[in-house]
């Protein structure tokens, strides 16, 4: 059994019993194949809600602090997050984005989803921000379909600031998978 499924088995029904998740249309997910979903992110909860209510595996950048913390407690949060699927990422380095575009490029080219946040981090308000160019570089270089979600209510349940999430019910509305492949190879051409 692998680390992301022990963790899924042994917190999924916490998590679950916690949040009530209310799913709408992960049908809309392909069950192999490349695909990027990306979504609104609104509080550090939903990087572990979104591999609870998917099939597969969701491999998604995180900031690598999370990862290189000190004592028990920072192992522990390294075997989590990296068993989840977080793939750990300096992105205030000088090279941050083009690291974490590269470690993009490298899972959909394996045939695995990649989950990724387009505003680049957290909303501090809930409001929906401009996206960065990241997600396009992505679905031109790989042809992978974009599948959009929504994430509905996980700033009630901690908000910004807050520690420990608070019960209540979540949602995550997921859109049909859009498709860009005729445009791939074209992420250079400032045009497309």
């Amino acid at each position: 059994m692998s680390r992301f499924a022990l963790i899924k088995a042994v917190l999924g029904p916490i998590m679950r019993l916690m949040f009530r998740p209310r799913v709408e249309g992960v049908e809309h997910i392909p069950g192999d194949g490349p695909v990027i979903l990306a979504g609104n992110h609104l509080t550090f909860i939903d990087s572990m809600i979104l591999p609870l209510v998917c099939d597969r595996q969701v491999l998604f950048i995180g900031k690598d602090e999370y990862v290189t913390g000190k004592g028990f407690k920072g192992r522990l949060m390294a075997w989590f997050f990296t068993g989840v699927g977080m793939i750990p990422v300096d992105r205030d380095g000088a090279n941050g984005g083009v690291a974490a575009l590269m470690t993009g490029r490298r899972i959909l080219e394996e045939g695995k989803v990649f989950g990724i946040y387009p505003e680049g981090t957290r909303s501090p308000d809930g409001r929906l921000y401009r996206g960065r160019t990241g997600i396009a570089r992505l679905t031109l270089m790989t042809g992978a379909p974009v599948v959009p979600f929504a994430m509905i209510g996980t700033d009630k349940l901690q908000p910004g600031g807050a520690g420990m999430p608070r019960p209540g019910r979540v949602t995550v509305r997921f859109g049909e998978a859009m498709e860009f492949s005729r445009y791939e190879g074209m992420d250079r051409d400032r045009y497309v």
